[in-house]
């Protein structure tokens, strides 16, 4: 669990309740003998920026190649998209979701929203979209295992759909915050992925 910024509190509970033992990781060798990785939902920018001054963005990099499982939620899968649209210059990313991705794509915090998405074969999958990133579109290697419909910022044309939870190999990655409510699935995947 990368312990730079976010939701990690969030994200170890959830851990916990599909019985998945967290390490926090803040430094390089605090990857050593790590299973997987969650990159929390926060601020993608000051993420980025904080991965590259303590040595992890490297690290993290170098173990995506070797297909390390990592699960990315909101600034997360920006940080693991192929292209950032709206993000700053000095802005990097990991490069290891073949996605396009806008950053605060579904607008400001004020155009914040909860729906449910369908997600296999069980009920509804409830997702919490805060400033989310909005996927312009993905590759051929990328899964989209969810959607979700919207209207889009500031419109009031037909509802349109966009990917929400992607896997492409050893990444998942969600728009939502699986974290902040009690379904326990997309955690229980990515655990599954790293048992794998």
């Amino acid at each position: 669990m990368l312990n730079l910024q976010g939701d990690v509190r969030e994200h170890v509970a959830a851990l916990g309740d599909v019985g998945v033992q967290s390490r926090l990781i803040k430094r390089p060798d605090d990857l050593d003998g790590a299973a997987g990785l969650i990159l929390p939902g926060g601020e993608s920018t000051t993420l980025s920026m904080l991965l590259a001054s303590t040595g992890l963005f490297e690290a993290v990099a170098e173990r995506l190649d070797e297909g390390f499982p990592v699960l990315g939620t909101c600034a997360g899968l920006v940080l693991l998209a192929r292209e950032v649209l709206d993000g700053r210059p000095d802005q990097r990313s990991f490069g290891a979701l073949d996605a396009v991705v806008r950053r605060n794509g579904f607008g400001r915090q004020v155009a914040s929203f909860e729906t449910g998405l369908e997600f296999g074969e069980g009920p509804l999958l409830p997702a919490v979209f805060i400033r989310a990133p909005y996927v312009v579109s993905v590759g051929e290697a990328v899964d989209v295992l969810a959607s979700v419909l919207h209207r889009g910022i500031g419109s009031d044309g037909p509802a349109m759909e966009s990917p929400a939870l992607l896997r492409q190999a050893n990444v998942l990655a969600s728009c939502f915050h699986p974290e902040l409510t009690a379904d326990r699935r997309v955690h229980r995947l990515f655990a599954e992925m790293c048992a794998g």
